[in-house]
């Protein structure tokens, strides 16, 4: 068994902090916010994972050194706006060769750079991967059948990743391909933000097909162009994480969406959800590199609007119904030589 350290003290940070612990681990958990260390440790309870109990057997910390100190795997559980500053933060304690696992999504608006490449820029030392997939906190915690994907640049460091998660409960396969994985995972909260609108706007089930359907599309459009593999999407941590976030009431995402197209502004929204809501920091991502890589993505570029130009819902999903008429698949339509 490991001595596995949790960097982030969120729901998915202790979601996995049980998962390992119950699967025989000796795990820490990392906080920055000195109440927090204090509220879990005295209540053992996570106060967004109701039902659930921390055991005695995990500690609880506010010391960085303490988290990382002698751990064969460090989990990366912050939020993706800290993730840079909190990296740079654990530099004095991280060994050569340190499997580090980052667990969150987004991508950084001013560098575009995804949070594996943030960490291996801050961390140059680390052996940096990904875990992935359609995976709700709030349903790893009860022990509900779940799948992930474990990314990473060697076979090695993946099937560790895979072996040490890994239970009757929790399946991880494994991937090369780690930039699809979180290019998936990243975008995919910007299309369920659009998802939660269409709710919010009290649209049905045709609407949200039509929204998980060509968001896949822009999302595996923009990912292959910049080098991921077109599988990837069309996998767990693509079309498979997209279908959970757009349609569970568990998602932030779509809760902060379905909020906005009530009418609420997306600073009402993000403080009544009262949880970050990656979809909005990556939502700003998303666009300049759709430009930066000449793909279009209509609906990442009217979510964009309703954010922060005050666009209203309702008239950006019309622009979307109303673009010019398209072929669904201008490959499709080549290869079979479709005449005129």
């Amino acid at each position: 068994m490991a001595a596995i350290g949790v960097i982030g003290s969120g729901t998915w940070g202790t979601a996995l902090a049980l998962l390992l612990q119950a699967k025989g681990h000796q795990v820490t958990i990392w906080s920055a916010i000195e109440k927090e260390v204090e509220s879990l440790s005295k209540e053992r309870k996570h106060p967004n994972l109701p039902g659930m109990s921390i055991p005695e057997e995990i500690e609880i910390t506010g010391n960085l050194e303490t988290a990382m100190k002698e751990k064969e795997l460090l989990v990366m559980a912050v939020p993706s706006v800290y993730v840079r500053q909190t990296a740079a933060k654990m530099k004095p304690w991280c060994k050569d060769g340190q499997i580090i696992v980052d667990v969150a999504k987004g991508i950084e608006e001013s560098t575009l750079m995804t949070l594996s490449q943030i960490i291996e820029e801050e961390l140059p030392m680390a052996d940096v991967a990904v875990l992935s997939g359609p995976s709700h906190a709030e349903e790893v915690s009860r022990g509900l059948p779940t799948t992930c994907v474990a990314g990473a640049h060697s076979r090695k460091t993946a099937e560790f990743i895979q072996d040490t998660f890994m239970n009757e409960v929790f399946r991880v396969y494994t991937s090369p391909d780690m930039l699809g994985i979180e290019l998936g995972g990243s975008l995919k909260n910007v299309i369920a933000l659009a998802a939660g609108i269409a709710d919010g706007l009290g649209y049905g089930d045709n609407t949200k097909a039509a929204l998980i359907t060509r968001g896949i599309t822009e999302i595996a459009r923009l990912g292959t162009a910049m080098g991921g593999d077109f599988r990837t999407f069309c996998g767990l941590t693509g079309i498979g994480d997209l279908i959970v976030t757009c349609a569970s009431m568990h998602s932030r995402n779509r809760r902060a969406g379905i909020l906005i197209g009530q009418g609420k502004t997306m600073e009402e929204a993000m403080a009544e959800v009262h949880m970050v809501v990656e979809g909005v920091y990556s939502a700003k991502a998303a666009l300049k590199l759709s430009r930066k890589y000449q793909e279009a993505m209509p609906i990442i570029e009217q979510v964009n609007q309703v954010l922060f130009e005050g666009k209203p819902a309702r008239e950006a999903v019309n622009d979307l119904m109303l673009r010019d008429k398209r072929i669904e698949s201008q490959e499709l339509s080549e290869a079979d030589g479709w005449a005129d």
